[in-house]
């Protein structure tokens, strides 16, 4: 990661030492996983947890950054939800590739009431570690090879920083190269 001199300075540490920087169900799932030795916590100003802001203010470059955002699509009354992991430089492409691995005919950003109510963390914070079982969790491929990346901890006062690679050791990731619409 870089550091700015103009940037605060992101002081990490291992994530499993600081469950109070941790939304409950993430530090949950952090117990037993694969990654934990590799995931890092920094606590941030909870204002500046909007990527933009953030990578501004900490000197983290948005290659470096990744969002999850919550989709939701529904067939035959059934709500079908999945997390999209992309770098910080693309979007999902939620009505084509995110669709139609749904297989819905119209998938959304899930609201905001309801991605947290339905994750148990805070928005902005949200990140794919400790979401429900049954979700999808698709991973750009970008992100995998990206080496380390930054994202959500579930609350929007820490950032986690992990290889791209380790989440696909997250139950029901999936590797989804294209995940991304053109920018």
């Amino acid at each position: 990661m870089s550091e700015s001199s103009v940037g605060q300075i992101l002081q990490w540490r291992p994530a499993v030492s600081a469950p109070e920087l941790l939304a409950k169900p993430v530090s949950a799932a952090l117990n037993g996983w694969a990654a934990t030795e590799q995931t890092e916590v920094a606590p941030i100003d909870p204002a500046l947890a909007d990527t933009a802001e953030f990578c501004r203010t900490y000197g983290v470059s948005l290659a470096e950054s990744a969002n999850c955002v919550i989709v939701a699509g529904k067939r035959e009354g059934e709500v079908r939800y999945a997390a999209c992991l992309v770098l910080a430089t693309t979007r999902a492409d939620v009505n084509g590739v995110v669709r139609r691995l749904l297989d819905v005919r119209k998938a959304s950003f899930a609201a905001m009431d309801e991605a947290v109510a339905l994750t148990g963390m805070e928005y902005g914070g949200i990140t794919p570690i400790g979401l429900p079982s049954e979700w999808r969790v698709l991973v750009d491929s970008a992100v995998i090879d990206a080496g380390a990346v930054v994202i959500g901890s579930g609350i929007r006062g820490s950032k986690l920083r992990l290889p791209g690679r380790a989440l696909l050791d997250l139950p029901n990731a999936e590797p989804v190269p294209g995940l991304v619409k053109p920018v």
